[in-house]
């Protein structure tokens, strides 16, 4: 099993998050994708609950179990499973429990569980193989760093392990999935981790998953997935694709497993997706503000050209808000920014402060009407509320190759690309062609979910969506995840979508709520043995 459960669980040895280990079981699995239920460790760890209780939680856990057949680097083709066996004294049988499924990819990393040694121990970064630091690669963008985004996020913007530890002590299975990214390179420089590869991983994850029913404690037909930044945009994409046969090539050739990759959820944090369109979606939200790093706004030539993208791209999808709203055009869609999502957000916000902090925040924002416990205000002033952009223009195909977005579509040895015609005809860094490469287009089929929500609706996507977005996350325009939600709920799936208050990227202000979301939508009631 590479590095398998059976050697997992023997590397496991130390603790880690205050935890404590006991030895498990150890017959080693027959073939190479069979889960093996007694190669693990008992561990015992605390997990503080949204009201700061502390849970005492003994749970089983495997280790780096690989989960293809034909690996390209099983440091990163790998997961990790956490079973809960006892909650706070008492013994609980999660056999039919839900399975959260949670990536910890940021800004299109490479994402690792190898050297975890307990729940939550993913890591990121990747170069070499074997862990080494990547060298010429191009610099994450904005997306892939998110320092402090209210202490949920990793240093490349993906999710800590806040929902992991909480849906364990609600009786939860968790599954812990690594992935390849952009950054690997073999000895001889060719990337073997940019696009499509990690969704190709993850969805070879959920398979193994699904085929081994009933040695993997848990509902394999409940799995719920979650990532955050670049992670969400690969959630959302895990939903919307599942069982798409777009995949089925790419995961033949790693020998996953043969069973479904569908979820039964997703939930997507300030998902980076839709990249094909996100310079536009940018340029339309963020194009009159000031950049961080240069405290001018950018070239306005570029940002109007984009915004006229954006018009037509957002005509062509044919959505409507929800409650009614009607068509969302360019024209229309500050407006239901505004009245769907902002001011029901900065009302739950000002509605939870004490009478004075609430008339303090007013005196410092005099551009908020309150009135009737409900908050007004126009798109423009929001706008200068939220303050300078984080990004340049364009945002994520950079003219001059230097996003990790355009590593995200390197291939070969040529390890960064243009994936956008526009992007392509003004590069500046002097390439011979202006046209993006021949397989870049089915590249970005395989990397939207709007693809498979919009373009050729899906009928095995996930049915149950949780999307949150911070109102000041300037790393992608906020009708990206508008346009998620928008496009679920034509089809009629049921979507819970809400923007954190004054949060920036990689915020989770309502991690018990989503827990909590995921037994609402499984059906499920915790059981004692």
């Amino acid at each position: 099993m590479g590095i398998g459960a059976a050697a997992g669980a023997a590397a496991v040895g130390g603790t880690a998050l205050g935890a404590r280990a006991a030895g498990g079981g150890g017959s080693a699995a027959a073939g190479p994708l069979v889960f093996d239920p007694d190669a693990y460790t008992r561990l015992t760890t605390t997990v503080t609950d949204t009201d700061g209780t502390d849970h005492a939680v003994t749970y089983h856990f495997w280790k780096a179990v690989t989960y293809v057949a034909d690996p390209v680097d099983v440091k990163y083709q790998s997961l990790n499973v956490s079973v809960p066996v006892e909650i706070d004294g008492t013994a609980v049988d999660a056999s039919g429990a839900p399975i959260l499924f949670a990536n910890s990819v940021g800004g299109y990393m490479p994402s690792s569980v190898a050297d975890a040694t307990g729940i939550g121990g993913a890591g990121m970064g990747g170069g070499m193989p074997g862990g080494g630091a990547p060298s010429g690669s191009p610099a994450p963008s904005a997306s892939a760093s998110a320092p402090g985004a209210n202490g949920s996020t990793n240093p490349t913007g993906g999710a800590l392990d806040t929902n992991q530890r909480l849906a364990l002590a609600a009786g939860y299975v968790v599954v812990e999935p690594g992935a390849r990214g952009r950054t690997l390179k073999d000895s001889g420089g060719t990337y073997y981790g940019t696009a499509p590869a990690a969704i190709v991983d993850l969805k070879a994850a959920v398979r193994y998953v699904r085929s081994n029913r009933g040695r993997i404690p848990g509902d394999v037909d409940r799995i719920v997935s979650a990532g955050t930044s670049a992670g969400g945009a690969l959630s959302a994409l895990l939903g919307a694709s599942g069982d798409s046969p777009l995949y089925e090539p790419y995961l033949k050739e790693l020998g996953a497993a043969d069973a479904s990759d569908a979820v039964f959820a997703t939930g997507a944090w300030c998902p980076i997706t839709d990249l094909e369109h996100a310079d536009a979606a940018y340029e339309w939200n963020w194009g009159t503000n000031v950049t961080q790093s240069t405290g001018s706004t950018v070239d306005q030539a570029v940002s109007k050209q984009l915004r006229a993208q954006f018009a037509e791209y957002q005509a062509s999808l044919r959505l409507t808000g929800l409650n009614g709203f009607g068509p969302l055009t360019a024209r229309t869609y500050d407006t239901y920014l505004v009245e769907q999502y902002l001011e029901p957000s900065a009302t739950t916000y000002l509605a939870g402060l004490s009478a004075a902090d609430r008339a303090a925040y007013l005196a410092a924002n005099p551009f908020i009407g309150w009135a009737g416990g409900k908050a007004r205000f126009s798109w423009g002033d929001f706008l200068t509320h939220v303050g300078a952009r984080k990004k340049t223009a364009p945002a994520f195909d950079a003219f001059d190759l230097s996003t990790g977005e355009n590593n995200e579509f390197g291939a070969g040895t040529t390890g960064a690309r243009h994936f956008t015609a526009y992007g392509a005809r003004h590069d500046t860094t002097g390439l011979g062609s202006r046209r993006v490469a021949a397989d870049i287009p089915a590249k970005l089929r395989l990397m939207n979910p709007m693809y498979h929500l919009v373009d050729e609706p899906n009928p095995h996507r996930a049915k149950h969506w949780w999307i949150r977005l911070g109102t000041k996350d300037s790393d992608t325009s906020l009708t990206v995840s508008a346009n998620l939600a928008a496009a679920a709920h034509r089809l009629g799936d049921e979507v819970d979508h809400r923007y954190y208050w004054d949060e920036g990227h990689g915020a989770n202000t309502d991690p018990g709520a989503f827990v909590a979301w995921i037994a609402e939508v499984t059906g499920y009631r915790r059981r004692s043995r």
